[in-house]
């Protein structure tokens, strides 16, 4: 089964490019829930509503953001690891960015249930297990 989390999350990864909403919201539970570095601003991402909101926000803040995914593998208990590369332009200052993330994708029944987006990789690393 996480070889095909994996490919869950690979999937879901490629919506968000996309913005296929419906897509994303597909590869996910009913009760998913999405925790980004910007917690302590937006709050926490819940359910199909949240997501929503989370594609909003995300095209608010830059129309061309974009993930890359430069590793995707099962790691214990079913979950996968992801490190991303995520670029995009500021919709109001114009500044092009670019910023590394770690993601931790947990599954309930083939489908994400969780994601943790940790922008200090060795934070995510730890969370799964693979460093004290």
């Amino acid at each position: 089964m996480s070889q095909e989390n994996v490919e869950v999350a690979r999937r879901a990864v490629q919506a968000l490019n996309e913005r296929d909403i419906e897509s994303y919201i597909a590869c996910c539970t009913a009760d998913v829930v999405l925790r980004t570095p910007l917690i302590d601003v937006v709050g926490v991402y819940e359910g199909p509503e949240g997501i929503r909101r989370f594609f909003s926000d995300v095209e608010d803040a830059g129309p061309d953001f974009r993930i890359d995914i430069e590793r995707l593998e099962a790691v214990p208990d079913g979950r996968a690891l992801a490190f991303m590369r995520v670029t995009s332009t500021g919709r109001v200052s114009g500044i092009p960015a670019e910023l590394k993330t770690a993601n931790v994708y947990d599954f309930a029944g083939g489908r994400i249930r969780r994601i943790d987006i940790f922008t200090d990789r060795l934070q995510a690393l730890e969370a799964v297990g693979l460093r004290e």
